[in-house]
């Protein structure tokens, strides 16, 4: 989120809403309307999408940024990466800064909706 309140602490760092881990599915750092996420615990819910339901990386983060996420009223996104190295950008916001970069050094950066 841009132009946020100076000595606002992000609820990005939270466990499981903002950031998670699992070596058996994937990793996910998030951004957006911080309560929301925390409500949908929204990192951890797309691993277990994956574990649980088997989806893949980029259903599992559609389904949580496309649909929980904006039934609650919150926007924001994620950029996520899953144990075989594919990694995916979902946000339902107008723009979301991110980069990646592949094995092979080539890097992508992105604004706005391709």
């Amino acid at each position: 989120m841009t132009n946020k309140k100076w000595n606002r602490i992000g609820d990005a760092p939270i466990i499981g809403a903002g950031t998670y881990a699992n070596n058996a599915t994937c990793a996910v750092s998030s951004t957006g309307w911080g309560e929301f996420f925390i409500r949908a615990v929204v990192a951890h819910d797309i691993s277990a999408l994956m574990e649980y339901k088997g989806l893949s990386l980029k259903e599992a983060a559609e389904e949580v940024i496309q649909k929980k996420v904006p039934a609650l009223g919150g926007d924001g996104g994620i950029i996520a990466i899953d144990k075989d190295g594919n990694m995916v950008a979902e946000f339902n916001t107008a723009g979301m800064y991110r980069a990646s970069m592949n094995a092979q050094g080539e890097m992508t950066i992105g604004i706005y909706k391709n």
